[in-house]
């Protein structure tokens, strides 16, 4: 806006909203279609050597048509959603997006300021301890009116849950349940203490302090945790928590890396592929998708969708001679394997460094970027000379994947190493390969390399991704001991169902069914597989009611991080 000039795209309401979403859809579309029209242009060969392992599952393993690839360096895509989440989480006049996108992002970064450099909540390095620390952070209160007005009025503007439960069944918390599934209203508290799972019991005491929120008289047990000076700065909702657990980590990521919103506007029976068999990853994220006003200057402003601290070095990991390579399709095969640095990767460097230094044999592949950097030009490791933290991330292989499954293993216990063939030496004997060098090493005796891969995955992954890895187990990985996989990681597998269902015996059998679909779709026959209760799951899928099924499906369609689910199949 210029003193003067009258800009008509500013005044145009709702039409100004349909010219921000058409005019960014149409540069994603052109992007889109570059991508596209250039899939035999510039080639990547053996592209799963470079990017984490993206299906975390094989329920598309039948799928051997030619692929459409949506690049990882597409932002907002599948790919590249799961990349930034492996590494690592409307507000003013509708009618005016540019503003609320704006102002948006002035509070964010005013917020980043204040938690990052004002150690407004305290020092990162810094744990909270005792309750006293809890309560000097975080208040499940009404403040004192006379005292505090302007927060008395943001905490009851902002602050206050629902109401729902019995004075409004049909808040969405509660619809179609018996409670809150977010457990308001909270009991009183006289003090505060560590709950038993993830978030503190907070100090809520009965004060007598009341208010009535949207017609309906509520006192401090419908009070969403807050800091009173980040509620002051902001006035706006923001919901602060002391995270004492990883699950409460996840929790919070889901939202941020859950993909786009989608309509379904059509049912084919080709499902995700086209009659030729083909895969087109470009058209699964392009139709019907919501994209907002606000997103959509958001995005065509070009601002910052996520950052990283301290940043993440994603490491390579292939297979010898398996590493990617880039060429124009008009270059001569010949030119490509000549080409200087074209037999280097950051995996290869990382061996030639051990070879000739001793210093660094002692280091994991994964450690080694805290203590070098890695020059991309010239393709070789090098002291770091600064200062800055930097965490390596070995890119995510699948059991399925077999030998490089087995090469991940191995790099991830054993340090120095200087060769592909140093792996698959133990006691001087040449091992012929990374899952014999790994058993010999007793890496993976008695499954437990599946119980670390199931445990390492339920970190970061939802439960439904869980329950498709656990089928991938079974069908490539052979476990010798499936009854105690199944025991030790029921609980990470059934999460979401067990968040609305009371019943154990019902969640069981809704996990089993799921876990049954998913071998199916292997072609796999799930009796063959010694779980406990697979029979009846088998034979009774029909006795657990569809609404069940219908909003797991729902929660799960928020949890999975893009990737697909099969509930409703």
């Amino acid at each position: 806006m210029q003193p003067g000039i009258f800009n008509p795209i500013l005044y145009g309401n709702c039409l100004f909203q349909q010219f921000a979403v058409d005019t960014y859809v149409k540069i994603e579309s052109s992007r889109l279609d570059y991508i596209r029209n250039n899939q035999d242009i510039l080639r990547a060969d053996l592209y799963q050597g470079l990017v984490d392992s993206w299906r975390m599952g094989v329920e598309d393993a039948d799928e051997v048509g030619k692929r459409t690839v949506l690049s990882p360096t597409f932002i907002g895509g599948p790919r590249n959603i799961r990349r930034r989440y492996m590494d690592a989480m409307a507000l003013s006049p509708q009618d005016r997006p540019d503003l609320v996108t704006r102002v948006f992002r002035a509070k964010l970064e005013e917020l980043k300021k204040m938690l990052m450099e004002k150690d407004i909540l305290g020092k990162r390095k810094y744990k909270i301890t005792c309750p006293e620390q809890y309560d000097l952070l975080i208040s499940a209160e009404l403040p004192n009116k006379k005292k505090y007005p302007d927060l008395y009025r943001m905490v009851t503007k902002h602050m206050m849950h629902g109401p729902c439960r019995t004075l409004n069944p049909l808040c969405p918390c509660t619809r179609g349940r018996t409670s809150c599934k977010n457990r308001y209203p909270r009991p009183f508290c006289d003090s505060t203490s560590q709950g038993k799972d993830s978030y503190p019991i907070y100090w809520r005491r009965d004060d007598g302090r009341k208010e009535i929120i949207r017609g309906h008289i509520l006192d401090n047990q419908w009070v969403v945790p807050y800091n009173p000076c980040l509620l002051r700065t902001f006035n706006c909702h923001i919901n602060v928590e002391a995270c004492s657990s990883i699950k409460s980590v996840k929790y919070l990521f889901k939202y941020i890396y859950k993909g786009h919103d989608r309509a379904s506007v059509a049912i084919r029976e080709a499902g995700k592929k086209d009659d030729k068999g083909n895969v087109d990853e470009i058209t699964q994220y392009r139709e019907a998708r919501w994209v907002t006003p606000p997103k959509a200057m958001w995005r065509i402003y070009g601002f910052d969708l996520s950052k990283n601290h301290p940043p993440v070095q994603q490491l390579q990991l292939h297979l010898p001679d398996m590493h990617m390579v880039t060429y124009h399709k008009r270059d001569k095969i010949e030119r490509v394997v000549k080409r200087p640095g074209a037999d280097e990767s950051m995996l290869t460097a990382y061996f030639d460094y051990n070879r000739l230094h001793e210093e660094g044999r002692g280091i994991l592949y994964r450690d080694f970027p805290e203590h070098y950097t890695w020059e991309s030009n010239g393709k070789f490791w090098k002291p770091r000379k600064n200062a800055v933290y930097q965490v390596g991330r070995v890119v995510s292989a699948h059991p399925a994947e077999g030998e490089c499954y087995f090469l991940r293993v191995l790099l991830n216990h054993v340090a120095g190493a200087t060769s592909y063939k140093d792996l698959r030496t133990v006691d001087d004997v040449l091992l012929p390969s990374f899952r014999e060098a790994a058993e010999r090493r007793g890496l993976i005796e008695e499954d437990n390399t599946l119980d670390e891969c199931l445990t390492e995955n339920s970190l970061f992954h939802m439960p439904s991704s869980l329950r498709r890895l656990f089928a991938a187990i079974l069908v490539f990985c052979e476990p010798n001991d499936v009854f105690g996989l199944w025991t030790k990681h029921f609980d990470a597998m059934s999460e979401d169902y067990r968040r609305n269902n009371a019943n154990p015996i019902l969640v069981e059998q809704m996990v089993l069914i799921d876990i049954r679909n998913m071998l199916q779709s292997m072609g796999k026959e799930i009796r063959s597989f010694p779980l406990p209760g697979i029979d009846d799951a088998y034979d009774d899928a029909s006795s657990i009611p569809r609404e069940i099924f219908e909003e797991a499906s729902i929660d799960q369609h928020q949890e999975d991080v893009g990737l697909s689910d099969s509930l409703n199949d």
